[in-house]
């Protein structure tokens, strides 16, 4: 008796199709994407409306008195009064001449003092170390020599903002410089550029990002300067008015010079930065998420 075995039947799962339909499938959303967006001004202005509230807020219920420290209201009403008489333009356009002087002296001899130190070794050797002795002397202590040096007129305020702008450009100028790639410095070198073209279209442009931060830099110091300027032998500008107002305990008049300082000096970083959009268009940066 023969058994004869059967061949093995094998069984096919039965595919289906399946339409897109049926999985019922999301579109995929970035989570930045699915945020709501809050515009960007709006963000940057509640910080700055919040303290005003509060400082309204403290002020109108008398927990902070108005011989320690003004309401936002009534500093408000004395800087219509002083740009009604006159008197706060003035003392800007004399600020505002002090500190465009001092800081185009300061570019002038920053800039210089960094190119000659940052592209020539032998100018390194004669000229790095004393600025960096310099620039550990606190310019502010400067103040009574340049007082006798150059008088009591405009020369020694000019000078204490110059000093106060010439290290900061010259460190992150010369910091740019000694901080471009070698192997930019080598290709340039295989193209055939001349020494200049190297310093021209490799050497500059690299360290242009760094120039522009001390450019910044220089501007915040710019105005601290012209403050402690302003405090001897003034007869005018910003710093003249707060001396007054301090004299005759205005605190009101000493927040609005405060509060036109800061604007000023938010203006000046504005200007700086709205430069370094058009001069690093190839450089790509983070933006922040």
């Amino acid at each position: 008796m023969s058994i004869s075995h059967a061949p093995p039947v094998s069984e096919e799962p039965d595919i289906s199709p399946v339409s897109v339909s049926d999985l019922d499938l999301q579109p995929l959303v970035p989570t930045s994407s699915r945020r709501t967006r809050v515009p960007r001004w709006l963000r940057r202005t509640t910080g700055p409306v919040l303290l005003l509230a509060l400082w309204q807020l403290l002020s109108g219920t008398g927990a902070l008195p108005p011989d320690v420290l003004a309401s936002p209201g009534r500093i408000a009403r004395v800087a219509g009064d002083m740009l009604a008489d006159g008197s706060l333009p003035a003392a800007m356009g004399t600020s505002l001449q002090r500190v465009a002087g001092g800081l185009l002296l300061g570019l002038v001899v920053g800039t210089g003092l960094a190119l000659v130190s940052g592209l020539f070794r032998i100018g390194e050797d004669l000229v790095d170390a004393p600025v960096q002795m310099l620039r550990t002397v606190p310019f502010v202590g400067l103040i009574p020599l340049f007082i006798i040096w150059f008088g009591i007129g405009e020369a020694p305020k000019v000078a204490i903002i110059t000093l106060g702008v010439t290290f900061p450009l010259y460190l992150n100028v010369y910091a740019g410089i000694r901080g471009v790639d070698a192997q930019l410095i080598e290709a340039g070198e295989s193209l055939g550029l001349s020494r200049w073209g190297l310093v021209r279209h490799v050497v500059l442009p690299g360290a242009l990002p760094s120039a522009m931060t001390g450019l910044r830099y220089s501007l915040g110091i710019a105005w601290l300067a012209l403050v402690f300027a302003e405090q001897v032998n003034a007869d005018s500008g910003i710093g003249f008015l707060m001396v007054q107002a301090r004299d005759f305990l205005r605190t009101d008049v000493i927040v609005v010079c405060l509060v036109v300082y800061a604007f000023l000096g938010l203006l000046a970083d504005f200007i700086v930065r709205s430069l370094e959009k058009v001069l690093l268009q190839w450089r790509p940066t983070f933006t922040g998420r």
